[in-house]
């Protein structure tokens, strides 16, 4: 689910968007991976589209899918989940592969958007973490539509070391009483504070410091919610899912409410930059939410056999641990997790150790009518009224 803050530079994405950065040489041949040697048939026109979040994959990756099986990869991106139901209510988007969240997924797999897996066409289903697979089968029973992409994704607390102890040496950074206790804040309003525009994560947090349940739908809880984020409105900066990694790396912000994944790419830029900013991250004691992104085929798929191979090939343990040492996201192919870099596989960011996953809540899919509540109360927030 999240962004990755999925955007290292606007001009880089948008080249890498339409095919200028995927040009060179590949670093690695994808025609001799494992599970290659058979070749599947393919859609008569082979093309593919795709739908991803931004920055949301290894484009290296994207480059050997095509040269293994001369298949022309369109991409396309988006920086939020509404934008993606959005496009897929509409229908006849012509996308192939798209990559929701699984508490999305949940009302969408009921509204008939996607089709239902050909697991004849994914052989390598067998590398997925039976964790994982359970985990996801709460969204989408007996996973017939859909297959972990980056799973144990989680909303927590990024600050700036330096900055957050100047301003209170005893800060309470392992506590959603940073965000949301108004006098705490306060104190760090003038180093910028951002949260994501990301209704459910954010309210869902304030239900847990409020100490109600974070996938509660009670009309009450959410006016409690509300309250809670309208005391701290005017100590918030901005409410940006685009701007908040590149500035938490760039010292323009100090502290955020941010996706466990984007936290490990945010340190690698600000150390490349060399500016200082010594940045840290921590999922409350008081618990958070998690969450699966997932890939699916949307049920009007001009090219569903070959969204089925790209998805197959994404389920290759070298495959899975390149593409998640890129996004800085916890793969569910178990056997790609000694395949990564040392840094990634041993960030707690990226695979939070036993005790916390044991403080995390699932996300759940939200009623219509609570998602429009929830929608008028977010657009309160946001526009400070």
């Amino acid at each position: 689910m999240g962004t990755v803050n999925r955007l290292m530079a606007a001009g880089a994405c948008l080249a890498w968007i339409i095919g200028g950065c995927w040009s060179g040489s590949i670093s690695q041949s994808a025609s001799s991976a494992p599970g290659s040697a058979q070749r599947p048939s393919l859609d008569p026109e082979t093309v593919l589209n795709v739908f991803n979040w931004t920055e949301y994959i290894e484009p290296a990756v994207v480059r050997d899918f095509e040269r293994e099986f001369g298949i022309k990869v369109n991409y396309d991106v988006y920086d939020s989940n509404e934008m993606l139901e959005t496009r897929l209510l509409v229908g006849h988007t012509n996308y192939d592969v798209v990559v929701p969240s699984a508490y999305f997924v949940e009302t969408q797999i009921k509204a008939g958007i996607y089709q239902k897996l050909d697991k004849a066409l994914l052989p390598n289903l067998k590398n997925l973490d039976p964790e994982v697979t359970r985990g996801l089968a709460a969204y989408d029973p007996g996973n017939q539509y859909t297959v972990d992409y980056m799973w144990l994704s989680t909303t927590g607390i990024a600050y700036d070391v330096t900055k957050i102890r100047e301003r209170l040496r005893d800060a309470p950074v392992d506590s959603w009483r940073l965000i949301y206790d108004p006098h705490v804040l306060a104190k760090f309003a003038d180093c910028g504070v951002a949260v994501l525009d990301s209704p459910i994560n954010i309210v869902s947090s304030a239900l847990i410091f409020l100490g109600k349940d974070p996938n509660s739908q009670s009309p009450a809880d959410l006016q409690a919610a509300e309250r809670l984020l309208l005391s701290i409105r005017g100590f918030i900066r901005y409410v940006d899912n685009n701007r908040l990694s590149t500035d938490l790396a760039n010292g323009e912000i100090c502290l955020a409410v941010d996706w466990s994944g984007d936290i490990p790419l945010v340190r690698e830029s600000a150390r490349s930059a060399g500016n200082g900013v010594i940045l840290d991250f921590s999922i409350p004691k008081e618990g958070s939410v998690s969450n699966f992104d997932v890939l699916a085929i949307p049920a009007d798929a001009p090219h569903p056999r070959n969204a089925h191979l790209f998805i197959d090939f994404l389920l290759r343990p070298e495959i899975a641990a390149r593409n998640s040492d890129a996004v800085k996201y916890a793969t569910g192919v178990l056997a790609a997790r000694a395949l990564q870099s040392a840094e990634v596989r041993n960030d707690p960011a990226v695979y939070p150790s036993a005790d916390v996953r044991a403080r995390l809540v699932p996300s759940r899919a939200k009623s219509h009518e609570f998602t429009r509540l929830l929608m008028r109360s977010w657009t309160r927030f946001k526009t400070r009224q």
